[in-house]
């Protein structure tokens, strides 16, 4: 199956991208409180998805991280499918986790499911165009440049979409709690993203350093 290292560097980076994507999405429902801001728990995995989005746009192209977002897309719509069915299947009385405990962690709205997989669709296919954009025009250089300038455009529609598809558009927040709340989400993304740079560096001479170990095995 691991034909090349190549192979091998892909399927991880893969399964760390959806592992942390399904992850956020199933926990996004779940608003915390930065300052007197409401703020996704989701979040919290964003920045690992960061890292591995650029990291497979770089060694991958466009076209890996396109094909991967749709698969993870497909992934997090059938966990939703299968905790809309676990949720219609009544639990064994004083056993286990109950009804009303299950379902309030688990029973997010049609809406706030829609939101999350919308906002991760276009946020990757922005990301993905952008960091591409940068890199014609600068080449092997600047790639804190091509994968902070992505995620900073990119973030910021995801941090809105989800927002106003979920809470917003239903009626759960009004205008000014919805900018708030989406420009808090925002900030804290992007501060993440900054303080994160270093790892981006670190994840190239990691993969650089096993191509070249690959390439030297095969001469």
């Amino acid at each position: 199956m691991f034909q090349t290292r190549r192979h091998l560097i892909y399927t991880i980076l893969a399964g760390i991208f959806i592992t942390n994507a399904v992850v956020a999405e199933l926990i996004g429902g779940k608003l915390i409180s930065v300052g007197s801001v409401p703020m996704s728990v989701g979040i919290l995995p964003w920045p690992v998805v960061f890292i591995t989005t650029d990291l497979i746009n770089e060694y991958f192209g466009e076209k890996g991280v396109r094909r991967l977002s749709y698969i993870t897309a497909g992934l997090i719509a059938y966990c939703f499918i299968l905790l809309w069915l676990a949720l219609g299947i009544p639990a064994v009385p004083g056993m286990g986790v109950q009804d009303a405990a299950f379902s309030s962690v688990f029973g997010q709205g049609m809406w706030i499911i829609v939101g999350s997989l919308t906002a991760f669709l276009v946020s990757q296919l922005i990301d993905v165009t952008i960091f591409h954009f940068v890199k014609r025009r600068t080449g092997k250089r600047m790639i804190w440049l091509r994968s902070t300038g992505s995620t900073v455009i990119s973030q910021f529609f995801d941090s809105f979409i989800v927002l106003g598809i979920a809470f917003w558009a239903t009626g759960q927040m009004d205008t000014r709690t919805y900018i708030a709340s989406g420009l808090t989400g925002y900030s804290v993304k992007l501060g993440i993203a900054i303080l994160l740079t270093p790892l981006i560096y670190l994840g190239h001479a990691i993969i650089d350093k096993h191509m070249k170990a690959e390439a030297v095995d095969q001469d």
